[in-house]
Protein backbone atom coordinates (compact mmCIF):
# COMPACT_ATOMS: atom_id res chain seq x y z
CA UNK A 1 0.00 0.00 0.00
CA UNK A 2 1.49 3.48 -1.06
CA UNK A 3 1.27 6.99 0.56
CA UNK A 4 -1.74 7.88 -1.43
CA UNK A 5 -3.40 4.64 -0.70
CA UNK A 6 -3.27 4.92 3.08
CA UNK A 7 -4.29 8.60 2.96
CA UNK A 8 -7.24 7.31 1.10
CA UNK A 9 -7.89 5.09 3.82
CA UNK A 10 -7.68 6.93 6.98
CA UNK A 11 -10.22 9.93 4.63
CA UNK A 12 -12.76 6.88 4.66
CA UNK A 13 -12.14 5.53 8.16
CA UNK A 14 -13.08 8.84 9.70
CA UNK A 15 -15.83 9.30 6.97
CA UNK A 16 -17.13 6.01 8.48
CA UNK A 17 -17.06 7.13 12.49
CA UNK A 18 -18.60 11.10 11.06
CA UNK A 19 -21.55 9.42 9.71
CA UNK A 20 -21.72 6.91 12.28
CA UNK A 21 -22.13 9.90 14.89
CA UNK A 22 -19.48 7.80 17.25
CA UNK A 23 -16.54 10.40 17.69
CA UNK A 24 -19.37 12.54 19.47
CA UNK A 25 -21.22 9.73 20.99
CA UNK A 26 -24.41 10.61 19.38
CA UNK A 27 -27.58 9.62 21.44
CA UNK A 28 -30.08 7.18 19.56
CA UNK A 29 -33.55 8.57 19.04
CA UNK A 30 -35.17 5.16 18.68
CA UNK A 31 -37.55 3.32 21.36
CA UNK A 32 -35.64 0.33 22.32
CA UNK A 33 -32.02 2.01 23.30
CA UNK A 34 -32.83 4.08 26.52
CA UNK A 35 -31.48 7.11 24.79
CA UNK A 36 -28.44 6.44 25.68
CA UNK A 37 -25.37 6.26 23.17
CA UNK A 38 -24.11 2.30 22.91
CA UNK A 39 -20.97 2.00 20.70
CA UNK A 40 -21.54 -1.73 20.72
CA UNK A 41 -25.40 -0.98 18.96
CA UNK A 42 -23.81 1.82 16.82
CA UNK A 43 -21.22 -0.14 15.74
CA UNK A 44 -23.94 -3.00 14.42
CA UNK A 45 -26.26 -0.84 13.55
CA UNK A 46 -28.92 -2.03 15.64
CA UNK A 47 -30.12 1.50 17.03
CA UNK A 48 -31.49 5.27 15.61
CA UNK A 49 -28.92 8.31 15.47
CA UNK A 50 -30.70 11.33 16.99
CA UNK A 51 -28.17 13.32 14.25
CA UNK A 52 -25.63 11.13 12.48
CA UNK A 53 -26.51 10.50 8.61
CA UNK A 54 -26.47 6.90 8.63
CA UNK A 55 -28.03 3.87 11.07
CA UNK A 56 -26.22 1.35 9.58
CA UNK A 57 -23.24 0.39 11.54
CA UNK A 58 -19.68 0.06 10.91
CA UNK A 59 -20.02 -3.66 9.04
CA UNK A 60 -22.27 -3.01 6.22
CA UNK A 61 -20.47 0.28 5.19
CA UNK A 62 -17.29 -1.11 5.03
CA UNK A 63 -18.96 -3.81 3.09
CA UNK A 64 -20.15 -1.15 0.62
CA UNK A 65 -16.40 0.35 0.43
CA UNK A 66 -15.34 -3.41 -0.31
CA UNK A 67 -18.08 -4.18 -3.01
CA UNK A 68 -17.42 -0.27 -4.70
CA UNK A 69 -13.42 -1.15 -4.68
CA UNK A 70 -13.85 -4.41 -6.31
CA UNK A 71 -16.30 -2.84 -8.99
CA UNK A 72 -14.18 -0.35 -9.50
CA UNK A 73 -11.02 -2.73 -9.73
CA UNK A 74 -12.68 -4.84 -12.24
CA UNK A 75 -14.56 -2.14 -14.69
CA UNK A 76 -17.95 -3.15 -13.98
CA UNK A 77 -20.19 -0.40 -15.84
CA UNK A 78 -22.42 1.70 -13.90
CA UNK A 79 -23.48 4.19 -11.90
CA UNK A 80 -24.42 3.17 -8.15
CA UNK A 81 -27.74 3.94 -6.78
CA UNK A 82 -29.39 3.27 -3.07
CA UNK A 83 -33.37 3.27 -2.97
CA UNK A 84 -34.21 4.80 1.16
CA UNK A 85 -31.27 6.85 1.72
CA UNK A 86 -32.90 8.35 4.95
CA UNK A 87 -30.50 10.90 5.94
CA UNK A 88 -28.05 10.11 2.82
CA UNK A 89 -25.05 8.60 5.08
CA UNK A 90 -24.79 5.76 2.54
CA UNK A 91 -24.30 7.76 -0.04
CA UNK A 92 -22.48 10.39 0.83
CA UNK A 93 -19.98 7.58 1.53
CA UNK A 94 -20.59 6.03 -1.62
CA UNK A 95 -19.66 9.63 -3.09
CA UNK A 96 -16.59 10.02 -0.95
CA UNK A 97 -15.54 6.43 -2.18
CA UNK A 98 -15.61 8.15 -5.98
CA UNK A 99 -13.61 10.80 -4.88
CA UNK A 100 -11.01 8.92 -2.99
CA UNK A 101 -10.42 6.58 -6.46
CA UNK A 102 -10.75 9.83 -8.49
CA UNK A 103 -13.38 8.44 -9.99
CA UNK A 104 -15.63 11.23 -12.35
CA UNK A 105 -17.44 9.02 -14.86
CA UNK A 106 -20.18 7.65 -12.81
CA UNK A 107 -23.06 8.71 -10.52
CA UNK A 108 -24.61 8.20 -7.27
CA UNK A 109 -28.17 8.15 -7.07
CA UNK A 110 -30.09 8.90 -3.95
CA UNK A 111 -34.05 7.55 -4.68
CA UNK A 112 -36.15 8.05 -1.79
CA UNK A 113 -40.11 9.57 -0.82
CA UNK A 114 -38.19 12.08 1.15
CA UNK A 115 -41.33 12.25 3.53
CA UNK A 116 -41.27 8.61 5.22
CA UNK A 117 -42.19 5.03 4.12
CA UNK A 118 -45.23 4.25 2.18
CA UNK A 119 -48.70 3.01 3.90
CA UNK A 120 -48.89 -0.61 3.07
CA UNK A 121 -50.41 -1.46 -0.85
CA UNK A 122 -53.29 -3.80 -0.68
CA UNK A 123 -54.13 -3.26 -3.46
CA UNK A 124 -50.90 -4.37 -5.66
CA UNK A 125 -49.76 -6.47 -2.40
CA UNK A 126 -52.99 -7.80 -0.82
CA UNK A 127 -50.74 -9.71 2.24
CA UNK A 128 -47.08 -9.29 2.34
CA UNK A 129 -46.89 -5.59 3.87
CA UNK A 130 -50.15 -6.40 5.85
CA UNK A 131 -49.76 -4.87 9.69
CA UNK A 132 -46.47 -2.90 8.32
CA UNK A 133 -46.18 0.07 10.26
CA UNK A 134 -42.95 1.75 8.75
CA UNK A 135 -44.98 4.96 7.59
CA UNK A 136 -46.02 5.31 11.21
CA UNK A 137 -42.06 6.23 12.56
CA UNK A 138 -41.88 9.85 11.78
CA UNK A 139 -38.03 9.90 12.48
CA UNK A 140 -37.96 8.26 9.31
CA UNK A 141 -39.15 11.26 7.28
CA UNK A 142 -36.01 13.15 6.29
CA UNK A 143 -36.59 16.03 4.10
CA UNK A 144 -34.82 16.31 0.31
CA UNK A 145 -33.53 19.63 0.77
CA UNK A 146 -31.93 18.19 4.46
CA UNK A 147 -30.11 15.21 2.82
CA UNK A 148 -28.92 18.14 0.37
CA UNK A 149 -27.44 20.04 3.06
CA UNK A 150 -26.28 17.02 4.66
CA UNK A 151 -24.09 16.14 1.25
CA UNK A 152 -23.12 19.91 1.65
CA UNK A 153 -21.28 19.43 4.55
CA UNK A 154 -19.02 17.04 3.35
CA UNK A 155 -18.57 19.06 0.72
CA UNK A 156 -19.73 16.21 -1.44
CA UNK A 157 -23.10 17.63 -3.28
CA UNK A 158 -22.03 18.17 -7.27
CA UNK A 159 -23.25 17.02 -10.13
CA UNK A 160 -22.05 13.62 -9.75
CA UNK A 161 -24.88 13.26 -6.89
CA UNK A 162 -28.94 13.08 -8.32
CA UNK A 163 -31.81 12.38 -6.61
CA UNK A 164 -35.24 10.90 -7.48
CA UNK A 165 -38.16 11.60 -5.35
CA UNK A 166 -40.98 10.33 -4.77
CA UNK A 167 -42.23 6.82 -3.97
CA UNK A 168 -40.46 3.90 -6.04
CA UNK A 169 -43.20 2.87 -7.83
CA UNK A 170 -43.12 6.05 -9.68
CA UNK A 171 -40.15 6.92 -9.75
CA UNK A 172 -37.88 4.12 -10.65
CA UNK A 173 -39.45 2.56 -13.53
CA UNK A 174 -38.80 5.98 -15.42
CA UNK A 175 -35.21 7.06 -14.08
CA UNK A 176 -32.69 7.51 -16.48
CA UNK A 177 -30.06 4.99 -15.56
CA UNK A 178 -28.47 2.69 -18.03
CA UNK A 179 -26.70 0.15 -16.17
CA UNK A 180 -25.74 0.17 -12.11
CA UNK A 181 -22.43 -1.71 -10.24
CA UNK A 182 -24.35 -1.68 -7.65
CA UNK A 183 -27.82 -1.78 -6.56
CA UNK A 184 -28.33 -0.83 -2.64
CA UNK A 185 -31.99 -1.55 -1.24
CA UNK A 186 -32.91 -0.29 1.94
CA UNK A 187 -36.83 0.13 1.57
CA UNK A 188 -37.47 -2.41 4.51
CA UNK A 189 -40.48 -3.10 2.95
CA UNK A 190 -42.06 -6.02 0.69
CA UNK A 191 -43.63 -3.43 -1.73
CA UNK A 192 -40.39 -1.17 -1.57
CA UNK A 193 -37.95 -3.86 -1.95
CA UNK A 194 -40.17 -5.37 -4.80
CA UNK A 195 -40.46 -2.18 -6.66
CA UNK A 196 -36.81 -1.30 -6.59
CA UNK A 197 -35.85 -5.32 -7.70
CA UNK A 198 -38.49 -4.88 -10.70
CA UNK A 199 -37.74 -0.97 -11.84
CA UNK A 200 -33.43 -1.91 -11.65
CA UNK A 201 -32.53 -5.24 -10.78
CA UNK A 202 -32.14 -6.38 -14.65
CA UNK A 203 -29.69 -3.20 -14.79
CA UNK A 204 -27.50 -4.02 -12.72
CA UNK A 205 -23.98 -5.22 -14.71
CA UNK A 206 -22.61 -8.58 -14.82
CA UNK A 207 -19.90 -8.47 -11.85
CA UNK A 208 -21.81 -6.13 -9.91
CA UNK A 209 -23.81 -6.41 -6.48
CA UNK A 210 -27.42 -6.07 -5.08
CA UNK A 211 -27.55 -5.29 -1.10
CA UNK A 212 -29.87 -5.90 0.51
CA UNK A 213 -30.03 -3.92 3.96
CA UNK A 214 -32.75 -5.03 5.74
CA UNK A 215 -32.56 -8.87 5.05
CA UNK A 216 -32.13 -10.32 8.20
CA UNK A 217 -34.50 -7.78 10.34
CA UNK A 218 -37.45 -7.11 8.29
CA UNK A 219 -39.24 -10.38 7.03
CA UNK A 220 -41.69 -8.66 4.23
CA UNK A 221 -38.63 -7.73 2.60
CA UNK A 222 -36.73 -11.06 3.17
CA UNK A 223 -39.94 -12.24 1.08
CA UNK A 224 -39.35 -9.61 -1.53
CA UNK A 225 -35.75 -10.91 -2.20
CA UNK A 226 -37.19 -14.43 -2.59
CA UNK A 227 -39.93 -14.10 -4.88
CA UNK A 228 -37.53 -11.81 -7.32
CA UNK A 229 -35.19 -14.70 -6.88
CA UNK A 230 -37.80 -17.81 -7.74
CA UNK A 231 -39.49 -15.30 -10.49
CA UNK A 232 -36.31 -14.27 -12.06
CA UNK A 233 -34.22 -18.17 -11.57
CA UNK A 234 -31.40 -16.33 -9.67
CA UNK A 235 -29.52 -18.78 -7.90
CA UNK A 236 -26.30 -16.51 -7.07
CA UNK A 237 -25.72 -17.49 -3.24
CA UNK A 238 -26.42 -14.39 -1.00
CA UNK A 239 -23.86 -13.73 1.65
CA UNK A 240 -24.20 -12.00 4.99
CA UNK A 241 -22.61 -9.00 6.04
CA UNK A 242 -23.46 -8.64 9.82
CA UNK A 243 -26.71 -10.47 10.68
CA UNK A 244 -29.15 -8.09 9.17
CA UNK A 245 -27.15 -6.63 5.70
CA UNK A 246 -26.99 -9.16 2.96
CA UNK A 247 -25.51 -9.27 -0.76
CA UNK A 248 -25.66 -11.13 -3.82
CA UNK A 249 -22.96 -10.88 -7.03
CA UNK A 250 -24.79 -10.69 -10.25
CA UNK A 251 -23.52 -13.56 -12.59
CA UNK A 252 -20.75 -12.31 -15.00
Amino acid sequence: MNHVERLAGLYLDLMERVLLGVIYEDPPIDQWSGGVFNPLLRAKGRDWPGKAHTMIGFERLRNLRELMSHTISDRVPGDFVETGAWRGGACIYMRAVLKVFGIADRSIWVADSFAGLPRPDPERYPTQDQGDLHHTFSELAVSLEAVQENFRKYDLLDDQVKFLKGWFKDTLPVAPIDRIAILRLDGDMYASTMDALQALGHKVSPGGFIIVDDFGAVEGCRNAIADYRQQRGINAPIHDIDGIGAYWQVPG
